[in-house]
């Protein structure tokens, strides 16, 4: 079995007077892709490494299987890391490279030959075999670098942002084939990013970073239809929810002048201040009425099919974004009217920043 736990793992580096991550408890599943999001400086990329036994851990424990990894060396954790920059010898053929850590663990050559042959077919990289990695583009040197990991048989998986320094197209291209390989190789792996649409398409689960602390874990589809707080709402989706200053009213909730019904009892309780969520898809765009906002479009982008309009409301003077049509754009410094799709609404203590967990997205 090659779960990995976290076990209240926490680190603190000499000289901070905080955690860079703190008492994380995660269990990860044998065989599971788990996606370690957050903006830069939230510990992602530190708890990857204390997994890889790169970073010391000041508290706590982290398993593998049933092995105590915590105070083993790197080499002794059955682990194979890909990283951003991708750590290819230069001076190696990819052959060589891909070989490597075999050669290092006592492989003879035989086998380490079969092994480089089979991860390069599945890969799609034989024909760079002989050549260094200095004659290899972004994508083909990230493949050399998955290959390298693939050859070790690892009980884990761990990658840093491997795919950071790839041009948008071929992210895209090649983050679908990481996941394809990974679910056919069975092998627990640990994806660190802080690009959350990576995480949304690729992850079994997402775990959500914010200053050393998890947010939320869960699958994809529940970070985004019931984030937990005001923080993984605003940071899971592209683009980001709408979060809107807002007031309880007689029959739900209210922003400027739309009123969205809320059943009566979800917000029981509720007073001071709150914020309503609203994803860009879920606001309606028409005419300006009684019962609608009136919004100044600011900016229209055009992504073929739909786009997004941006603009702001004089009311409170927040910015908003919605999803429109390509055959319904706006003109620029049109007065819109918005109004929100029924049971689509999410309402935040704004003190706190916690979900008002009876209201959800229906």
């Amino acid at each position: 079995m090659s779960t990995v736990v976290f076990d209240q793992a926490t680190r603190v580096y000499p000289g901070s007077d905080r955690p860079a991550v703190d008492a994380l408890d995660l269990h990860i599943e044998d065989g599971e892709f788990l996606v370690l999001v957050g903006p830069s400086g939230c510990g992602k990329s530190t708890s990857l490494r204390m997994l890889a036994g790169l970073e010391e851990v000041t508290e706590g424990k982290i398993m593998i299987g049933d092995r105590d990894v915590t105070d083993l060396a790197p080499k002794d954790r059955d682990v194979a890391m890909v990283f951003q920059n991708y750590a290819l010898y230069p001076h190696m053929t990819v052959a060589d490279n891909m070989a490597f850590a075999l050669k290092i663990a006592g492989v003879d050559k035989a086998e380490r030959d079969k092994r480089v042959l089979e991860a390069a077919k599945m890969l799609g990289i034989e024909e760079f075999l002989g050549r260094k990695p200095k004659a290899l583009s972004g994508g083909q040197r990230q493949r050399v670098a998955m290959g390298r990991a693939i050859v070790r048989s690892p009980q884990v998986f761990l990658m840093d942002e491997p795919l950071s320094n790839l041009d948008a197209k071929l992210r895209v291209q090649t983050r679908s084939q990481i996941s394809a390989l990974v679910r056919r190789l069975g092998v627990t792996t640990v994806y660190v990013t802080h690009d959350q649409t990576e995480a949304l398409t690729m992850g079994d689960r997402i775990a959500v970073l914010k200053d050393g602390v998890l947010q939320q874990i869960g699958a994809p589809r529940e970070l985004y239809n019931s984030p937990e707080n005001l923080f993984v709402a605003g940071f899971i989706g592209s683009p980001a929810m709408n979060l809107l200053p807002g007031r309880v009213v007689e029959g739900g909730v209210q922003f400027a002048n739309t009123v969205i019904p809320v059943e009566r009892g979800a917000l029981d309780g509720v007073d001071g201040a709150i914020t309503i969520g609203v994803r860009p898809e879920d606001i309606l765009v028409g005419p300006v009425s009684s019962d609608t906002t009136a919004v100044t479009v600011d900016l229209v982008e055009d992504l073929g099919a739909d786009g997004y309009m941006h603009g702001h409301y004089e009311e409170g003077g927040a910015d908003l974004v919605a999803r429109v049509s390509s055959d319904e754009y706006p003109d620029l410094g049109d007065q819109v009217g918005v109004g929100v799709k029924a049971g689509h609404v999410h309402v935040f203590d704004t003190g706190t920043g916690a979900r008002i967990s009876s209201v959800a997205v229906v």
